[in-house]
């Protein structure tokens, strides 16, 4: 039997009532949704009973890349319906796109980033037509406040959209894969139906390439030997969400479509008036009575006149910004445009939009897997007295302050939002022997479990986690020897200079690529500092720490001698650098390998050059 294919927009509210109503009404043999298939075998995991939103969490690394990435689902995300409904009705459950960390992927850190860009030109033009500001108004006058013949109206808007857009090789090379599994289902379904559920762009495609060729299942690429990568779910927010705080795909205001979703077009728009005046009157602005009802009344009024059957999103926000802001307003309104809400707009404006932004954070359930740097983590902190909320002072001169402190400073590499740091040594040549730091244990919103869970792709146990962060930290730094000074203390600060060879590797080529003789300087009086004194850190006599002293006092010397100018004030860094140079073999040509007579004769050389 041939499958049903439903092409949707990710995040919308209609095309999860649509997929809703197909998956009840055919109760298909298979349900076969557009998401990561290496995550197929553990589609049971997304149906423990999670509170959405929620997302699979993806990464891959290996010598050349290093690549993340997240599918996320809400509770109107039609892939998230697909897959519940699907179970109810029994169907095989099946995701069908190529695995995250492939080459199709590459430039995306979303899955579910729509494919609007390409089919720019079409949608500007329908814009044009019916005379609204951008695709989200458009989509919402077209589909999410009228139900009537959804299906034919999306076939008929996605059939235009994919017939004037190119596919790159990327969208080729997935919906080629897609399709095996169409065709696979379909033969091995029998007489049942197959439903499909894919981004409205691919479904004018996969219909054609599903029409023939071979019916096996598809293999389930399997990265690289020599890398490293995982899935796990993670809690997501609204707030990651919305398109106005930058996310890369689907609808903005994902509190209004919650709403939507949950209880219709008309309860949305007067549940979040009343939202959007509490929050008003809770940052002291005078909203009265009246300005309620006027925002009541100049809704209704603009969805009447716009001919729409109940208040749009933006029929609602207009409305509310014509009865509550009575000054001139300085920017356009953030939802006549795409993408992060402006710095400088009007408080009134923010909090609209952070009203239908809404601050929801998903919940998984107990039995969720979860990496093991999650317990290690956990554990960790419980064992040295770092799981309780408040001021800590720790002394780094002691075994176990220092051991405190190196675990808070993992922490804070992964950048996990749990301590801040108020005070402490700054440089490898600091005195300070205590830190101060403030801990906050509660984790309200989940950010702090999501954060280790997402941190897991580095490591399974904080020490090596963060030692592969300073990897990638030290890789991203190039020959910015300030950034990659920065990254040796932070490895001093959670004892794991000397535990990574590819810092060793990308420093060292860091300080050859380098041509910052002021630069070098700092990084070299540093990084001294902390091979000769730093017995608190452990850093004293540091074999990684003595190379990069060899390496920048060689460098800083082959820079100087071809240093050229004219009678200008001498640069002050650039001779902090050379008393480095001096330092350094004052202080270490006995042990490291410092050639001093080589030292001399540069600067012979140098001195001896007028052009110096």
């Amino acid at each position: 039997m041939a499958a049903t294919f439903v092409g949707v927009r990710h995040h919308s509210p209609a095309c999860a009532r649509l997929v809703r109503e197909t998956i009840r009404r055919l109760r298909p043999a298979y349900v076969l949704v557009e998401g990561p298939a290496d995550f197929g075998d553990r589609i049971g995991e997304l149906l423990l009973g999670h509170e959405p939103p929620v997302a699979v969490f993806s990464y891959y690394r290996d010598d050349e890349r290093v690549h993340a990435s997240w599918s996320p689902f809400c509770a109107y995300s039609p892939e998230w319906v697909a897959l519940n409904e699907g179970r109810a009705a029994g169907a095989e459950l099946r995701f069908i796109d190529l695995p995250a960390w492939h080459p199709a992927f590459a430039g995306r850190s979303n899955r579910y980033a729509d494919a609007e860009r390409r089919y720019a030109e079409v949608t500007g033009r329908l814009c044009r037509e019916f005379a609204v500001d951008n695709t989200d108004i458009l989509w919402d006058h077209l589909f999410e406040i009228d139900a009537e013949n959804t299906a034919e109206r999306l076939d008929a808007y996605f059939g235009l959209v994919r017939g004037e857009a190119e596919a790159g090789e990327d969208d080729a090379a997935r919906e080629s894969y897609m399709a095996e599994w169409v065709r696979a289902a379909e033969a091995d379904a029998g007489d049942r139906p197959v439903v499909v559920v894919t981004g409205g762009f691919h479904k004018p495609a996969l219909e054609a390439l599903a029409a023939s060729g071979g019916t096996a299942w598809p293999r389930v690429p399997e990265p690289p030997g020599d890398s490293t990568g995982g899935s796990f779910l993670v809690p997501y927010s609204f707030r990651r969400l919305d398109a106005f705080t930058g996310y890369q795909s689907g609808m903005p205001s994902p509190e209004y479509y919650q709403r939507l979703w949950e209880d219709g077009p008309d309860a949305a728009a007067g549940a979040l008036v009343e939202t959007v005046v509490a929050r008003l009157r809770g940052r002291g602005q005078v909203v009265s009575t009246s300005d309620l009802i006027a925002a009541r009344t100049l809704t209704a009024g603009l969805t009447r006149l716009r001919g729409h059957p109940a208040p749009a999103r933006t029929d609602l926000l207009d409305g509310l910004v014509s009865a509550l802001v009575n000054d001139d307003l300085d920017q356009r309104l953030p939802w006549t445009s795409r993408g992060a809400l402006a710095p400088g707009a009007h408080p009134a404006v923010a909090e609209m939009v952070d009203a239908l932004s809404g601050d929801r954070t998903g919940r998984l359930h107990a039995d969720t897997p979860a990496p093991p740097l999650v317990g290690n983590a956990t554990a960790e902190l419980a064992r040295l007295g770092l799981d309780r909320g408040g001021p800590v002072v720790l002394k780094l001169t002691t075994p176990r302050g220092l051991e405190r402190s190196r675990a808070l400073h993992r922490l804070r590499v992964l950048r996990i939002p749990f301590a801040e740091r108020e005070s402490g040594p700054a440089t490898g040549a600091d005195p300070e022997l205590e830190e101060r730091w403030t801990l906050d244990a509660a984790d309200r919103d989940g950010r702090r479990h999501a954060a280790l869970i997402e941190a897991g792709a580095y490591g399974p146990t904080p020490a090596d986690a963060a030692a592969a962060a300073l990897d990638e930290r030290m890789d991203a730094a190039g020959a910015d020897m300030e950034g990659l000074a920065a990254v040796l203390f932070d490895a001093a600060l959670c004892g794991c200079a000397d535990q990574s060879g590819r810092i060793a590797e990308s420093i060292s080529a860091g300080i050859a690529g380098a041509s910052d003789i002021a630069a070098l300087g700092a990084a070299l009086e540093s990084v001294l500092g902390l091979w000769r004194h730093d017995r608190v850190l452990g850093t004293a006599g540091s074999p990684l720490f003595g190379t990069v002293v060899e390496e920048c006092a060689d460098r800083i010397l082959w820079l100087a001698e071809g240093v050229r100018g004219g009678p200008a004030p001498a640069d002050l860094r650039r001779l902090r650098a050379l008393a480095a140079v001096r330092d350094a073999l004052l202080h270490a040509s006995g042990t490291l390998r410092l050639d001093r007579a080589a030292a001399l004769g540069v600067a012979r050389r140098v001195a001896a050059g007028s052009g110096a």
